[in-house]
């Protein structure tokens, strides 16, 4: 029990503080000034080869 005790007692200070900062820079990585591009592109990615619609009838023969 004694591991235990310990490994509980590090999740409710130490790994609370390091899982808060890791988040508090996670977000600060992602609303960086300079970000906005990277975004943009990312969000557009699921629509860079749609130049035209698909044919359901070009398919069959």
């Amino acid at each position: 029990m004694e591991q235990y005790s310990f490994l509980r007692e590090l999740a409710d200070s130490w790994g609370l503080l390091v899982m808060f900062l890791i988040f508090l820079g996670v977000g600060i990585y992602v609303f960086r000034p300079g970000s906005r591009k990277i975004h943009d592109d990312a969000a557009q990615a699921p629509f860079r080869n749609d130049d035209k619609p698909a044919d359901p009838m070009e398919d069959r023969t």
